[in-house]
């Protein structure tokens, strides 16, 4: 089943069953469901009986296989970190071109990309006929994590696409993409859910506190409901005590005791606590911390303008190579002096 606010989407794409384009981008902020959906979407096209709707029956063999993770006309392609989230297809297949390709080495860290060996292997894949006569879907997830080798290779794919096959892709960042691949692909955006529907979800998963963390992860309930089982929960809580503390934030402390964090959530804290330093300057409401509107008022009243403007893109530049391999101590000591500085 898709989630409750995805059923417009549904419904409306639907109305593209006669003539289904051979690559859909599903497009929109991270944490709304858009890879539950493409593939839900996948296992209806696959359906040998679907409804009338287009929901997958369930109870055909094909479904059955979908739902086993093995049915022949189907393959998710994703960087083989993610591989076990999605599903024992992926996961095998990323272990399989593991062990091919590092015969022989010491193992290493998962890749967090798309490899072109991956893309390559869809050439084969594409080549051979369904074997149940109908189409052949392909899910590509998350698209902006391709490899410059990679999207060059899917591009080619997507400028002559085989007959019968279906490429779902999906992203959270579309301006990442090559334009020439966003131009081959049938666009979809996917919305954000009213903050109603979002916090009614959440309430049924048994969150409490649901509108403050659905704020926090910028009104994404999956990511929401992410926030609410982070185990460094506690971590984030004294993070914010220190960023409230504005000229008496200790930066060599956090440096020490964020070490062994990942440098993208704690980029991640800094970018959303600036964003809402500048919401209180210039419309007096904080966006991802609400509960913390008083601390943010006091600080926002402390520092300088254009210094925050500054430090924003400070850290926005640190987030373009947060995934490469840095020092995550001394990374932290320098953006929390930083920060420390808007305040001199």
């Amino acid at each position: 089943m898709i989630y409750p606010w995805q059923t417009d989407d549904w419904q409306r794409l639907q109305q593209l069953r006669s003539h289904w384009p051979h690559a859909l981008l599903l497009h929109g902020q991270a944490g709304i469901g858009k890879l539950h959906f493409a593939q839900h979407l996948a296992k209806g096209l696959l359906c040998e009986s679907p409804q009338a709707n287009g929901e997958p029956c369930g109870s055909c063999a094909a479904c059955h296989w979908f739902a086993q993770g093995n049915h022949p006309d189907y393959r998710i392609v994703v960087p083989e970190a993610l591989a076990g989230e999605v599903g024992q297809a992926a996961e095998e297949e990323a272990r399989a071109e593991k062990a091919e390709g590092e015969e022989g080495k010491k193992s290493r860290a998962p890749s967090k990309e798309i490899r072109i060996e991956q893309v390559r292997a869809l050439l084969d894949f594409a080549g051979v006929g369904s074997h149940r006569g109908g189409l052949r879907v392909v899910v590509l997830y998350p698209a902006e994590a391709l490899n410059v080798a990679a999207a060059n290779a899917l591009l080619k794919t997507l400028e002559e696409p085989p007959a019968g096959v279906v490429f779902l892709v999906v992203s959270a960042r579309i301006d990442r993409l090559l334009p020439t691949i966003i131009s081959r692909c049938r666009q979809w955006p996917m919305g954000t859910p009213a903050p109603e529907a979002a916090t009614a979800w959440l309430a049924q998963q048994g969150v409490d506190e649901a509108p403050a963390l659905l704020a926090e992860a910028g009104g994404a309930p999956l990511a929401a409901l992410a926030l609410a089982h982070d185990e460094n929960r506690t971590l984030r809580d004294w993070t914010l005590a220190q960023l409230a503390a504005g000229p008496a934030c200790d930066a060599f402390a956090c440096g020490e005791t964020l070490q062994k964090l990942p440098v993208p959530l704690v980029l991640g804290w800094l970018q959303r606590w600036a964003y809402d330093l500048l919401a209180e300057r210039t419309a007096g409401r904080p966006r991802y911390f609400p509960q913390a509107a008083s601390a943010l008022a006091r600080c926002a009243a402390k520092l300088d303008a254009a210094a925050l403007a500054r430090y924003m893109k400070t850290v926005t530049r640190q987030r373009a190579v947060e995934n490469h391999p840095l020092n995550a101590r001394l990374v932290f000591e320098e953006l929390f002096l930083g920060y420390r500085e808007l305040f001199a």
